[in-house]
């Protein structure tokens, strides 16, 4: 299922688990917002379009931070009159993944992304790291050993 979807001036057309960035929302990182004008919604052969936008449509979203775009140069310039002006800017983002798309006038589940997994990140944190640290430095010895050992011996049948 798919829907298109108008914020900040702009159209997008998203689906489930989609990572957009869009125009500044207002909205902490994990936390779940709605976005009504969904303009569009298709699912498979079946598409609904909006008149202008979709009755009972919602597009939940979970805010995944806020960031800056790339800086744009503006540089104006008159010739021969001693006239050069340079400004800059950079557009304030907010990175989105699409967490659903409801219909029949249903809203999203507001409850924020850390709230809903810390459990299975604390296990697999507190099992891995042991593991990764403990291989690498075995490797780092073991190796700077091995080149010095073959030098030695070809010097000694020269």
């Amino acid at each position: 299922m798919y829907a298109v979807i108008r914020t900040g001036g702009k159209q997008y057309k998203v689906a489930k688990n989609d990572v957009i960035s869009v125009e500044r929302l207002a909205g902490a990182p994990g936390e779940i917002l709605e976005l009504n004008d969904v303009l569009m919604l298709g699912d498979g052969g079946n598409v609904t379009l909006g008149a202008p936008t979709v009755s009972g449509a919602c597009v939940g979203a979970a805010v995944l931070e806020q960031a800056k775009g790339d800086k744009i140069l503006i540089f104006k310039k008159n010739r021969r009159h001693n006239y050069r002006r340079k400004n800059g800017h950079r557009q304030q983002l907010t990175i989105l993944r699409i967490t659903e798309i409801l219909t029949d006038g249903k809203r999203p589940d507001k409850t924020p992304l850390e709230a809903k997994a810390p459990k299975e990140e604390k296990k697999a944190a507190a099992k891995k790291p042991a593991a990764k640290k403990a291989a690498p430095k075995a490797a780092a010895k073991t190796s700077a050993k091995k080149p010095a050992a073959k030098k030695a011996a070809k010097k000694k049948e020269e």
